[in-house]
């Protein structure tokens, strides 16, 4: 699966790339119709407290399917995001028709 990283108000990490990365991949074994993921950071400096923003599209077939989530850290943001596109993709996989 192509990942690709957006920073905003925040600089690369390669710490957090590799927990996202983790993640996807564990995503990518269970769901193999996942395609891409686009992955968006940002940090908003006036919200006090759940100021990390972790955003994730990712593109299967159909509509994309996106979730996000804003908390007190990355690592949080990302763990809430994760768990509401794996909420999504199973959705998804158990209305699709397997192939004969």
């Amino acid at each position: 699966m192509e990942i690709v990283y957006e920073y905003v108000n925040v600089s690369q990490s390669d710490r957090l790339e590799q927990i996202i990365q983790e993640h996807l991949n564990e995503i990518e074994k269970r769901f193999s119709f996942v395609i891409r993921g686009d992955v968006f950071l940002k940090k908003d400096n006036k919200d006090i407290g759940k100021q990390h923003h972790c955003g994730i599209r990712l593109s299967v077939p159909g509509p994309r399917m996106y979730a996000s989530s804003d908390e007190g850290s990355f690592e949080e943001a990302i763990n809430e995001t994760v768990r509401d596109l794996k909420d999504q993709l199973e959705k998804k996989k158990s209305k699709m028709n397997p192939h004969l």
